[in-house]
C-alpha cells in the first residue's frame, strides 16, 4: 500500500520571526518618515504656530483686562491671562498636529500608501503605534518651538519645567494622536475632514479649560462646566499646566474650607505624609483615554474585524465611499 509522505513546508514558506533589530529598523523608518514629512512641509510648521501665537499675541492682550485669574494651582500668585492660556495653546498644537496626522492617514489610504504600510510583516498594532509616536515626536518639536517664542513674551515657567513638561507632552500627544488615529478609520473621504474639524476639534478645544479656568466656566454655565470636566482634552491641558511647574497634580488640604477655586475633592486622590491629598486625576484620565483610543484604533484597522475590513482593506478599495 502506497502511503503519501507528509507535506513539509519549504523553508521559504515558513513564517519568519523578526528579531529586535528588524523591529527597531521598522520603527526608525516610520518615525523618520513622519519627521521628514514635517521638515519638508515648512508651511505645516508655520501653520501649526500661527494659531497659538495669534491667541497669545492678540486675543490674550485684549482679554487681559477683562478676565482675571485667581490664585489657583499650580500658580502661587496672580498670573496674567497669557500665562494661564499657554498650556492650553500647547494643547492646541498637539490637537491640531494629531488631526493633521489623521488627515495624512486618510490621504495615504486614498492613494494606496496605507496598504503598503499595513501589509508589512509586522504586527499591525506595532505599525500603528510607530506612526503614532512619529506624530508625537513632531508635535513635541512644535510645542518646544512655541515655548521658545513665548519666552520672549514673558511666558517664563521655571527652567526645570521645560524638562518636566516633556512626559506630559508625550502622554497628551499619544492620547490625542490615538483619538485622531481612530477618527481616520471613520473618515471615508478627504473632503469629509472639514466636517470633523467643525464637529470634533473645535468643540473639544473650546469646551475645556484651555482658555478659561474651570471655576469661571462653572459660574457662567454649570452644564458647560460638567462637559468640560469630562472632556479628555481638559485633563491633557491641566496635565501640561502642572508639569510646566514641576508638579503632577494639585496638593489639596482636606481640612480647607472653603475649597480653593480650580481644585476638586472628587478625583483620584493619593494621601501624602504631610496630610495633604495629591490629585492624580489628570494623569490617570489621560493614560486611560490613551489606552482606550489606541485599542479602538487597532481594532478599527483590523483587516478582518474592524471598520477598514468593511471598505475593502487598508487602501480603501472599491468599496470606499
Amino acid at each position: 500500500m502506497n502511503m503519501e509522505a507528509p507535506l513539509i513546508p519549504a523553508e521559504s514558506d515558513a513564517p519568519r520571526r523578526h528579531g529586535l533589530g528588524a523591529y527597531m529598523a521598522c520603527f526608525r523608518g516610520i518615525v523618520w518618515r513622519e519627521v521628514l514629512r514635517f521638515l519638508y512641509q515648512r508651511e505645516r510648521f508655520f501653520s501649526a504656530l500661527v494659531r497659538p501665537l495669534v491667541w497669545l499675541f492678540i486675543f490674550a492682550a485684549g482679554f487681559r483686562q477683562v478676565l482675571g485669574v485667581s490664585i489657583i494651582p499650580p500658580y502661587t500668585t496672580y498670573v496674567l491671562y497669557e500665562t494661564f492660556i499657554t498650556p492650553g495653546l500647547i494643547g492646541m498644537i498637539l490637537l491640531f498636529n494629531a488631526m493633521q496626522s489623521s488627515l495624512s492617514m486618510v490621504y495615504d489610504r486614498e492613494t494606496g500608501a496605507m496598504r503598503t504600510l499595513l501589509v508589512a510583516p509586522f504586527p499591525r498594532s506595532f505599525l500603528l503605534l510607530s506612526k503614532l509616536i512619529g506624530g508625537v515626536a513632531v508635535a513635541c518639536l512644535q510645542a518646544y518651538t512655541f515655548l521658545a517664542i513665548a519666552y520672549f513674551w514673558d511666558i517664563q515657567p521655571p527652567w526645570m519645567g521645560y524638562l518636566t513638561v516633556f512626559p506630559a507632552l508625550v502622554l497628551s500627544g499619544l492620547m490625542l494622536g490615538a483619538l485622531a488615529l481612530l477618527m481616520s478609520s471613520l473618515i471615508r473621504q478627504l473632503e469629509n475632514f472639514a466636517g470633523v474639524m467643525n464637529f470634533v476639534i473645535f468643540p473639544m478645544f473650546f469646551a475645556s479649560s484651555a482658555l478659561y479656568p474651570l471655576w469661571r466656566i462653572r459660574e457662567g454655565s454649570p452644564l458647560l462646566y460638567e462637559i468640560a470636566r469630562f472632556n479628555p482634552f481638559t485633563h491633557a491641558v491641566e496635565l501640561i499646566r502642572f508639569a510646566l511647574y514641576g508638579q503632577v497634580g494639585a496638593r489639596i488640604d482636606p481640612t480647607m474650607n472653603p475649597v480653593e477655586p480650580g481644585i476638586s475633592l472628587d478625583g483620584v486622590l493619593i494621601p501624602l505624609q504631610s496630610g495633604e491629598l495629591l490629585d492624580l486625576t489628570h494623569v490617570t484620565v489621560v493614560i486611560l483615554c490613551t489606552v482606550l483610543f489606541l485599542a479602538a484604533a487597532v481594532f478599527a484597522y483590523n483587516p478582518s474585524k474592524g471598520l477598514i475590513a468593511r471598505r475593502g482593506g487598508p487602501g480603501g478599495g472599491a468599496n470606499a465611499v
